[in-house]
């Protein structure tokens, strides 16, 4: 039997992790032999070691104690890891939280407190560490070259790499510094367009093509970081929507001759995006996706590494807006390549020549070729057997599979995962084994080493909800996830998610919290272990019933689907939840008058649309991080949604919370980070500006030097949860 105990807000955030066993940033060494991944300390869960476990052997290894080699008082990060990890929502993390497989299957490259060290999995415990790097510089995005000549890194706003063979370290690029980065990443590649990085190797080792990025251009603003115990004035190039963006160059150059780099072509027009850039097999040519600043126009390019010219091999289009992936193959076997587009309303998969001409559309129907984080549906390709492996949420919008479909004729796509729930698959290189991540809604996530056709080769962790498990002595006060789904307007489909408590009693009325994020790209409603747990059950052992709808505008669900909010945020979004709110309150266990609603960046400001616009559905709200004037955002987030304030006014006005902010009648909680630099601390300033000028009480929470992703810290998460719970406690008041 299950201990009755109840799920705390701080043992959120205690060690050993709440979901169990798993294996985080999990790779399958080349050869196959090998699953590396990172694991949480047994003292603390967000410290991460480096483990593998070796397939010969069936047991796992602790490879790295990330602890033994971090100074006393634990790592200081430079700025701008600082920031790479807060674009990469990683900030709350400490110890090893990257590495890399060589590809002789028997190096690791990990990255730790600012160096580079080498991990060789054939020597001695006592000997397998070699340190690449001891500078009082940090060295940043460190990878192998692919064929492990070389290691690559960035730093001081350059890219370097180490000969490995000599430990020969050489500058690739010497103009970065101040304004100007090479092989770097710009914040809005970073933030918006899920590209992390800023240099690219050729497959032989014999070149590297980087972006040069000069910040210029965008605007100067000065944002200030308000700590306990000082304020620091940061000057910050923020591109606001509108305003103009960082310029950016490709460049192309030999490993050996770096100073003879090769402009490649991006075209006339420099307000431009740089989206994705790849090296063809053969090593001389560059895939090059540019984007159009309109983000209507998206042209993959086919760019020559010694001349520097392009031609364009197709080019998408979109009357709203062309969505960004990282479904792009070029086969090695033949001149093919194997690329994602939605242009007939829902992401597929279809087969090139490398004149442009399309070969076969590869999947078909009205479901998503589409991964867990919305980016890569495309998870393998067996040239050799002639497949192609790729998620989809064919069965539900609610879940995700691994299919695969014939590359060389037409044929039915073969489901290859089968349980219901959420499957998260990483394939190795040649598509011959892959590492199925599942979870459902009733079970934590387990982690299976899977044949490509799907037999299972070896449990690697099974996670079940026994007395070994860490979220055992929760269970009897486990609500589990209800889901169904509700008609739009215009009657399109809508998915939502219910916990209810599991003290609920019949013929007692309950008051609702709506945990919503609602904006574009996102999909909170999975059919997964995590979509229900966390701050949510917390909620629910508290006496609340908490439901979150994904309304129209949210992402995973094809092009009409989410583009109903195009031009004009907020509407269609807040008009759905309201919706929602009507059918809860025809519910006979939902106190209709006892309806709140809180949320998180896109969902804090969703959180501030529905108090304001529609008073008489909710009682209460909590925002955190919330964007209140769009012109504000960045560019690239801002303008594919809602055009720039000069070409879409009364969009932009539509969408300010500010316009609705003197009309406040309910009560409202506001919580930022005063030192946040993605939706900065001046959204929520403008908002109590507002509110205190139209004498409007509101309840006020804000956190000296904390980021966005302050609620996932465990310093400074607890506190702000508990903030919240105690204001619906109030403003709600469950009955005992």
């Amino acid at each position: 039997m299950a201990q009755s105990e109840q799920l705390t807000l701080q043992r959120l955030f205690n060690g050993p992790d709440l979901a169990g066993q798993s294996l985080r940033s999990a790779r399958i060494a080349p050869d196959g032999q090998l699953v590396a991944y990172l694991r949480g300390a047994e003292d603390d869960k967000d410290r991460l070691d480096l483990w593998a476990f070796d397939l010969r052997t069936r047991s796992h290894r602790q490879l790295i104690d990330a602890r033994k080699l971090l100074p006393p008082g634990g790592e200081t990060l430079s700025a701008e890891e600082a920031a790479r990890r807060e674009r990469q929502r990683s900030s709350a993390l400490s110890g090893i939280v990257d590495y890399a497989f060589a590809a002789d299957s028997r190096r690791l490259l990990v990255p730790l407190g600012g160096d580079l060290y080498l991990y060789d999995l054939a020597a001695t415990p006592d000997k397998a560490l070699r340190r690449l790097t001891q500078t009082t510089a940090y060295e940043t995005d460190a990878r192998f070259s692919p064929r492990a000549t070389y290691v690559s890194f960035i730093r001081d706003q350059n890219l370097w790499v180490i000969d490995l063979a000599t430990g020969r370290e050489s500058a690739i690029t010497t103009a970065g510094g101040g304004l100007i980065s090479e092989g770097m990443a710009e914040f809005i590649a970073q933030e918006e367009m899920d590209r992390q990085t800023g240099y690219w190797w050729a497959p032989d080792d014999s070149r590297l093509a980087w972006a040069r990025v000069d910040e210029s251009p965008v605007a100067e603003t000065q944002r200030f970081e308000i700590n306990a115990t000082d304020v620091k004035v940061v000057t910050q190039r923020y591109p606001y929507a509108g305003t103009p963006n960082a310029r950016v160059q490709l460049f192309t150059a030999a490993v050996a001759t770096p100073q003879q780099a090769v402009q490649i072509d991006l075209g006339s027009n420099t307000d431009i995006y740089l989206a994705r850039v790849q090296f063809l097999p053969d090593g001389k040519r560059l895939a090059v996706q540019r984007q159009s600043r309109d983000q209507r126009t998206l042209d993959l390019l086919l760019a020559d590494s010694a001349s520097g010219s392009t031609r364009t091999l197709l080019t998408e289009t979109s009357t709203h807006w062309v969505p960004l992936h990282d479904d792009l193959r070029f086969l090695k076997q033949s001149s093919r390549f194997v690329w994602a587009s939605d242009r007939d309303g829902w992401r597929h998969l279809y087969l090139y020549d490398l004149q442009g001409k399309l070969l076969r559309k590869l999947t078909q129907g009205e479901s998503m070729s589409i991964g867990d984080n919305s980016q890569s549906g495309l998870r393998g390709i067996d040239e050799k057997n002639g497949w192609v492996y790729y998620m989809s949420n064919a069965i539900s919008p609610v879940q995700r599979q691994l299919y695969r479909v014939r590359l060389d004729k037409d044929s039915a796509p073969q489901q290859i995962t089968q349980a219901a729930g959420w499957h998260s698959v990483r394939m190795s290189d040649d598509a011959s084994v892959f590492l199925d991540y599942h979870s459902s809604h009733t079970q934590p996530q387990s982690v299976t080493l899977r044949a490509a056709e799907g037999r299972e080769l070896q449990p690697l962790v099974r996670n079940p909800l026994d007395a070994t498990h860490p979220y055992f002595p929760y269970l009897d006060h486990h609500a589990t996830p209800e889901y169904g789904t509700l008609a739009a307007s215009d009657g399109q489909t809508m998915h939502w998610q219910m916990l209810k408590p599991r003290s609920l009693q019949p013929g007692k009325r309950y008051p609702v919290i709506f945990s919503l994020y609602g904006g574009p790209h996102a999909q909170n409603v999975q059919d997964n272990w995590g979509a229900g747990q966390g701050f949510n059950q917390v909620l629910a052992n508290a006496g609340f019933i908490v439901f979150t709808l994904d309304n129209r505008g949210t992402g995973q669900r094809g092009e009409r689907f989410e583009s109903a909010s195009w031009h004009r945020l907020s509407d269609v979004e807040v008009e759905d939840q309201v919706a929602a709110v009507a059918w809860l309150r025809t519910q006979p266990y939902v106190d209709g008058a006892r309806i709140g609603v809180w949320g998180w960046s896109y969902g804090g400001y969703m959180a501030l649309q529905t108090i304001l616009r529609a008073p008489d559905s909710f009682a209460a709200a909590v925002s955190g991080a919330p964007v209140t004037d769009w012109r504000l955002y960045d560019t690239h987030y801002t303008e594919r949604y809602m055009g720039t304030p000069e070409s879409n006014p009364a969009g932009y006005k539509s969408a300010n919370v500010l316009t609705y902010a003197p009309s406040l009648k309910r009560p409202l909680l506001l919580i930022h980070g005063m030192a946040d630099d993605n939706v900065l601390f001046q959204h929520s300033t403008l908002l109590m500006q507002s509110l205190q000028a139209a004498n409007r009480p509101f309840d006020l929470m804000t956190y000296p030097g904390a980021k966005h992703g302050l609620t996932r810290r465990a310093d400074q998460g607890p506190h702000a949860l508990n903030a919240v719970l105690r204001f619906f406690e109030r403003e709600l008041r469950p009955e005992q």
